[in-house]
């Protein structure tokens, strides 16, 4: 597995080191699930911007379905005429 070092400011050391003790991990062990837990929120935001532009992109293009069919369908859920879902 890789190596990497950091430099950290001495207060910041200071409550990782804390932390480490608190939960009786390693630093190494602190540092490694914080940045995981940074690098997922960095791929989640990512992709709802990638999804966001695809969908003005949908939306300027025209392919979008009109709220008032979206909430037929809805409210006819569960009852014997049921709707199939809108289609663009």
């Amino acid at each position: 597995m890789p190596m990497t070092s950091v430099r950290m400011p001495d207060q910041l050391m200071d409550k990782l080191e804390a932390i480490a003790k608190k939960l009786d991990r390693s630093k190494g062990w602190i540092i490694k699930d914080a940045v995981s837990q940074y690098v997922d929120c960095i791929d989640r935001k990512e992709k709802l911007l990638v999804e966001t532009r695809q969908a003005l992109s949908d939306i300027e293009s025209g392919k979008v379905i009109d709220g008032d069919e979206v909430m037929a369908w809805i409210e006819s859920w569960g009852s014997e005429n049921e709707k199939s879902a809108p289609q663009i």
